[in-house]
Protein backbone atom coordinates (compact mmCIF):
# COMPACT_ATOMS: atom_id res chain seq x y z
CA UNK A 1 0.00 0.00 0.00
CA UNK A 2 1.32 3.18 -0.85
CA UNK A 3 1.88 6.26 1.40
CA UNK A 4 -0.54 9.06 1.63
CA UNK A 5 -0.09 11.90 -0.26
CA UNK A 6 -1.75 14.64 2.67
CA UNK A 7 -0.37 17.57 0.80
CA UNK A 8 -2.88 16.22 -1.77
CA UNK A 9 -5.47 16.62 0.61
CA UNK A 10 -4.75 19.67 1.92
CA UNK A 11 -4.11 21.19 -1.27
CA UNK A 12 -8.16 19.93 -1.79
CA UNK A 13 -8.99 21.94 1.40
CA UNK A 14 -7.54 24.96 -0.12
CA UNK A 15 -8.27 25.21 -3.48
CA UNK A 16 -10.69 27.98 -3.84
CA UNK A 17 -7.63 30.25 -2.54
CA UNK A 18 -5.49 28.91 -5.24
CA UNK A 19 -8.06 29.67 -8.10
CA UNK A 20 -7.88 33.35 -6.69
CA UNK A 21 -4.37 33.76 -7.38
CA UNK A 22 -4.78 32.83 -10.75
CA UNK A 23 -2.13 29.88 -10.55
CA UNK A 24 -4.95 26.96 -11.63
CA UNK A 25 -5.23 28.29 -14.87
CA UNK A 26 -2.07 29.14 -16.00
CA UNK A 27 -1.18 25.51 -15.15
CA UNK A 28 -4.06 23.77 -16.48
CA UNK A 29 -2.93 25.47 -20.08
CA UNK A 30 0.46 24.28 -19.91
CA UNK A 31 -0.35 20.74 -18.85
CA UNK A 32 -2.97 20.92 -22.04
CA UNK A 33 -0.44 22.28 -23.97
CA UNK A 34 2.30 19.53 -23.64
CA UNK A 35 0.01 17.27 -23.37
CA UNK A 36 -1.48 17.87 -26.82
CA UNK A 37 2.50 18.21 -28.49
CA UNK A 38 3.12 14.63 -27.38
CA UNK A 39 0.51 12.85 -27.87
CA UNK A 40 -1.65 15.12 -30.69
CA UNK A 41 -5.02 17.04 -30.00
CA UNK A 42 -7.70 14.58 -30.50
CA UNK A 43 -8.82 13.89 -26.81
CA UNK A 44 -10.18 10.71 -27.25
CA UNK A 45 -6.88 9.34 -28.51
CA UNK A 46 -4.48 11.18 -26.01
CA UNK A 47 -5.17 10.26 -22.68
CA UNK A 48 -3.34 12.80 -21.10
CA UNK A 49 -4.66 15.54 -22.99
CA UNK A 50 -8.20 13.99 -21.93
CA UNK A 51 -7.69 14.43 -18.25
CA UNK A 52 -6.25 17.74 -18.24
CA UNK A 53 -9.08 18.86 -20.49
CA UNK A 54 -11.63 17.34 -17.57
CA UNK A 55 -9.64 19.07 -15.33
CA UNK A 56 -9.73 22.52 -16.89
CA UNK A 57 -13.46 22.13 -17.04
CA UNK A 58 -13.67 20.98 -13.66
CA UNK A 59 -11.99 24.24 -13.37
CA UNK A 60 -14.53 26.60 -15.13
CA UNK A 61 -11.87 27.22 -17.89
CA UNK A 62 -13.61 28.74 -21.09
CA UNK A 63 -13.88 26.16 -24.23
CA UNK A 64 -12.14 29.00 -26.05
CA UNK A 65 -9.16 29.03 -23.72
CA UNK A 66 -9.05 24.83 -24.15
CA UNK A 67 -8.94 25.37 -27.63
CA UNK A 68 -6.52 27.56 -28.14
CA UNK A 69 -4.11 25.65 -25.67
CA UNK A 70 -4.44 22.18 -27.29
CA UNK A 71 -3.57 24.45 -30.86
CA UNK A 72 -0.90 26.01 -29.56
CA UNK A 73 0.65 22.16 -28.71
CA UNK A 74 -0.48 21.12 -32.12
CA UNK A 75 1.47 23.81 -33.60
CA UNK A 76 -1.37 25.75 -35.42
CA UNK A 77 -1.02 28.84 -33.13
CA UNK A 78 2.56 29.80 -32.39
CA UNK A 79 3.65 29.56 -28.93
CA UNK A 80 6.69 29.49 -26.11
CA UNK A 81 8.33 25.64 -26.45
CA UNK A 82 7.97 24.21 -22.94
CA UNK A 83 10.22 21.49 -21.52
CA UNK A 84 9.20 18.95 -18.90
CA UNK A 85 11.87 18.36 -16.21
CA UNK A 86 11.57 17.12 -12.63
CA UNK A 87 13.70 18.50 -9.62
CA UNK A 88 14.29 16.97 -6.38
CA UNK A 89 14.79 18.45 -3.06
CA UNK A 90 15.16 18.05 0.85
CA UNK A 91 12.76 20.05 2.84
CA UNK A 92 12.81 21.09 6.68
CA UNK A 93 13.69 17.72 8.48
CA UNK A 94 14.43 15.24 5.77
CA UNK A 95 10.81 15.44 3.62
CA UNK A 96 11.30 14.11 0.19
CA UNK A 97 10.02 16.93 -2.05
CA UNK A 98 9.35 15.82 -5.87
CA UNK A 99 8.86 18.99 -8.08
CA UNK A 100 6.89 18.38 -11.70
CA UNK A 101 8.28 21.75 -14.07
CA UNK A 102 7.34 23.28 -17.45
CA UNK A 103 9.11 25.49 -18.50
CA UNK A 104 11.02 28.01 -21.45
CA UNK A 105 14.13 28.71 -19.59
CA UNK A 106 15.41 25.81 -17.48
CA UNK A 107 18.16 28.31 -15.74
CA UNK A 108 15.98 30.62 -14.74
CA UNK A 109 13.95 28.25 -13.01
CA UNK A 110 16.56 26.52 -11.07
CA UNK A 111 17.71 29.51 -10.09
CA UNK A 112 14.73 30.59 -8.47
CA UNK A 113 13.51 27.49 -7.12
CA UNK A 114 17.16 26.75 -5.01
CA UNK A 115 16.27 30.25 -3.64
CA UNK A 116 12.87 29.17 -2.92
CA UNK A 117 13.83 26.21 -1.12
CA UNK A 118 17.24 27.30 0.69
CA UNK A 119 14.87 30.14 1.99
CA UNK A 120 12.52 27.82 3.39
CA UNK A 121 15.33 25.40 4.92
CA UNK A 122 16.07 23.29 2.38
CA UNK A 123 17.80 22.15 -0.20
CA UNK A 124 17.93 20.87 -3.72
CA UNK A 125 18.82 17.26 -4.30
CA UNK A 126 20.86 15.28 -7.02
CA UNK A 127 19.11 13.59 -9.41
CA UNK A 128 17.61 10.33 -8.12
CA UNK A 129 18.39 11.04 -4.52
CA UNK A 130 14.73 11.27 -4.09
CA UNK A 131 12.76 10.01 -7.19
CA UNK A 132 12.91 6.38 -5.42
CA UNK A 133 10.90 7.09 -2.97
CA UNK A 134 8.02 7.89 -4.85
CA UNK A 135 5.90 6.00 -7.35
CA UNK A 136 3.66 6.80 -10.70
CA UNK A 137 -0.05 5.96 -9.63
CA UNK A 138 -3.48 7.05 -10.95
CA UNK A 139 -5.11 8.79 -8.03
CA UNK A 140 -9.29 9.43 -8.68
CA UNK A 141 -10.81 11.41 -5.96
CA UNK A 142 -14.98 10.73 -5.67
CA UNK A 143 -17.08 13.06 -3.24
CA UNK A 144 -18.35 10.52 -0.38
CA UNK A 145 -22.21 11.90 -0.70
CA UNK A 146 -22.15 9.94 -4.01
CA UNK A 147 -21.80 6.62 -3.42
CA UNK A 148 -21.44 4.04 -0.36
CA UNK A 149 -17.57 3.42 0.93
CA UNK A 150 -18.16 -0.73 -0.14
CA UNK A 151 -19.88 0.05 -3.35
CA UNK A 152 -17.02 1.94 -4.57
CA UNK A 153 -14.78 -0.43 -3.54
CA UNK A 154 -16.13 -3.49 -4.82
CA UNK A 155 -16.18 -1.61 -8.46
CA UNK A 156 -13.06 0.14 -8.04
CA UNK A 157 -10.87 -3.08 -6.97
CA UNK A 158 -13.11 -5.32 -9.91
CA UNK A 159 -11.63 -3.05 -12.30
CA UNK A 160 -7.80 -3.08 -10.76
CA UNK A 161 -7.43 -0.32 -9.01
CA UNK A 162 -4.56 -1.46 -5.65
CA UNK A 163 -6.61 0.99 -2.87
CA UNK A 164 -9.08 2.96 -1.21
CA UNK A 165 -9.06 5.19 1.30
CA UNK A 166 -11.19 7.48 3.40
CA UNK A 167 -10.90 11.20 3.72
CA UNK A 168 -13.21 14.41 5.59
CA UNK A 169 -15.38 14.52 2.31
CA UNK A 170 -14.17 12.20 -0.43
CA UNK A 171 -12.63 8.56 -1.26
CA UNK A 172 -9.36 8.68 -2.88
CA UNK A 173 -8.61 5.39 -5.15
CA UNK A 174 -5.00 5.01 -6.04
CA UNK A 175 -4.45 2.62 -9.10
CA UNK A 176 -1.54 1.54 -11.65
CA UNK A 177 -1.11 3.57 -14.38
CA UNK A 178 -1.60 0.62 -16.34
CA UNK A 179 -5.54 0.39 -15.23
CA UNK A 180 -5.84 3.77 -14.69
CA UNK A 181 -8.82 4.15 -17.72
CA UNK A 182 -10.42 1.01 -16.78
CA UNK A 183 -10.97 1.90 -13.43
CA UNK A 184 -12.27 5.57 -14.84
CA UNK A 185 -14.58 3.58 -17.05
CA UNK A 186 -15.59 0.91 -15.00
CA UNK A 187 -16.88 4.30 -12.38
CA UNK A 188 -18.42 6.06 -15.23
CA UNK A 189 -20.36 2.99 -16.43
CA UNK A 190 -21.46 2.88 -12.95
CA UNK A 191 -23.23 6.66 -13.06
CA UNK A 192 -20.03 7.25 -10.29
CA UNK A 193 -19.64 11.17 -10.88
CA UNK A 194 -14.95 11.64 -10.42
CA UNK A 195 -14.02 14.68 -8.63
CA UNK A 196 -10.52 14.69 -9.60
CA UNK A 197 -8.11 12.13 -11.50
CA UNK A 198 -4.96 12.49 -12.86
CA UNK A 199 -1.60 10.00 -12.86
CA UNK A 200 0.33 11.53 -10.14
CA UNK A 201 3.66 10.02 -8.21
CA UNK A 202 2.88 9.03 -4.06
CA UNK A 203 5.24 8.29 -1.75
CA UNK A 204 5.76 4.92 -0.61
CA UNK A 205 5.90 5.55 2.69
CA UNK A 206 5.57 9.01 4.76
CA UNK A 207 7.72 10.91 7.09
CA UNK A 208 5.47 12.52 10.45
CA UNK A 209 5.58 15.75 11.00
CA UNK A 210 5.35 17.54 14.57
CA UNK A 211 3.93 20.97 15.53
CA UNK A 212 7.15 22.61 15.12
CA UNK A 213 8.14 21.31 11.43
CA UNK A 214 4.78 21.70 9.74
CA UNK A 215 4.53 25.32 9.65
CA UNK A 216 8.10 25.41 8.10
CA UNK A 217 7.11 22.93 5.08
CA UNK A 218 3.56 23.96 4.58
CA UNK A 219 5.09 27.52 3.73
CA UNK A 220 7.42 25.82 1.85
CA UNK A 221 5.08 23.92 -0.46
CA UNK A 222 2.93 26.91 -0.90
CA UNK A 223 5.92 28.67 -1.63
CA UNK A 224 6.81 25.75 -4.58
CA UNK A 225 3.24 25.64 -5.87
CA UNK A 226 2.96 29.69 -6.10
CA UNK A 227 5.80 28.84 -8.83
CA UNK A 228 4.37 29.97 -12.07
CA UNK A 229 6.68 26.66 -13.49
CA UNK A 230 5.76 24.39 -11.11
CA UNK A 231 3.03 22.07 -12.21
CA UNK A 232 3.00 19.80 -9.49
CA UNK A 233 4.54 19.17 -6.06
CA UNK A 234 4.77 16.00 -4.57
CA UNK A 235 6.38 15.36 -0.43
CA UNK A 236 6.51 12.20 2.03
CA UNK A 237 5.25 14.16 4.89
CA UNK A 238 2.35 13.35 7.24
CA UNK A 239 0.47 16.06 9.51
CA UNK A 240 -2.10 14.96 12.37
CA UNK A 241 -5.11 17.05 11.59
CA UNK A 242 -5.52 18.16 14.92
CA UNK A 243 -1.79 20.09 14.27
CA UNK A 244 -3.48 21.71 10.57
CA UNK A 245 -6.11 23.00 12.71
CA UNK A 246 -3.70 24.18 15.21
CA UNK A 247 -1.82 26.00 12.44
CA UNK A 248 -5.00 27.54 10.47
CA UNK A 249 -6.45 28.72 13.68
CA UNK A 250 -3.19 31.02 14.96
CA UNK A 251 -2.91 32.26 11.36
Amino acid sequence: MSGHSKWATIKRKKGALDAKRGKIFTKLIKEIQVAAKLGGGDENANPRLRSAVLAAKAANMPRDNIERAIKKGTGEIASEAYEEITYEAYGPGGVAILLEAMTDNKNRTVSELRHIITRHGGNLATSGSVAWMFEKKGLITIDKKVCSEDDLLLIATDAGADDLTTEEEVYEISVDPMHYEKVKEALESAQIPIREASLTMLPKNTVKIDEKLAPKILALMEALEDHDDIQNVHANFDIDDSVLRQIQESA
